[in-house]
């Protein structure tokens, strides 16, 4: 019997081909996503630490497998400027003097998001932290937020065309 570990795709494919509802629940499927997820940020912080002197920011951006759909994977990488609020998006800001890292929001992907807005009277209490984030999001908070942390103007010209007008 072998040790080897098969691979994503594999197991991917072979849950789709399996013709039985899914045994698990989400907050095991949560769990599961989780198990890495504090060691894969300090990892993150040691590699920014290399590339960027100063404070900076730590990115955890969640994205569905194109062509396993029912794979999700969290993607971990440094920045140096605070990035535009998106979906599917944590922020934590990292300040390299006080070796303290901020947890600056969390966005859900788009639907969650949306459902959330629309049905804000039946969000769970346990849910309610993320809603002001969906909230903040969907208002332009965040956004401003954003642009403050990198040191922008609040308002900012528009662009003109390309006639100059």
């Amino acid at each position: 019997m072998s040790n080897k570990r098969e691979n994503v795709g594999k197991t991917s494919r072979d849950l789709i081909l399996k013709d039985k509802k899914i045994t698990h629940s989400a907050k095991e499927q949560t769990d599961e996503q989780l198990t890495d997820y504090e060691k894969n940020i300090y990892e993150c912080i040691e590699r920014s630490k290399k590339d960027f002197n100063g404070d900076f920011f730590i990115v955890v951006a969640t994205k569905k497998e194109k062509l396993m759909p029912n794979v999700i994977r969290n993607y971990f990488y440094g920045r140096k400027s605070c990035p535009t609020p998106n979906y599917d998006q944590v922020l934590y800001k990292y300040h390299r003097k006080s070796d303290k890292l901020d947890f600056l929001w969390v966005i859900p992907d788009r639907q969650v998001a949306k459902d959330m807005i629309a049905q804000q009277q039946l969000v769970e209490p346990h849910l309610w932290g993320v809603l002001r984030f969906v909230l903040k999001f969907a208002d332009g908070t965040l956004f401003k937020l954003a642009k403050e942390l990198n040191g922008e103007k609040e308002k900012t010209p528009e662009l003109k065309d390309k006639h100059g007008k």
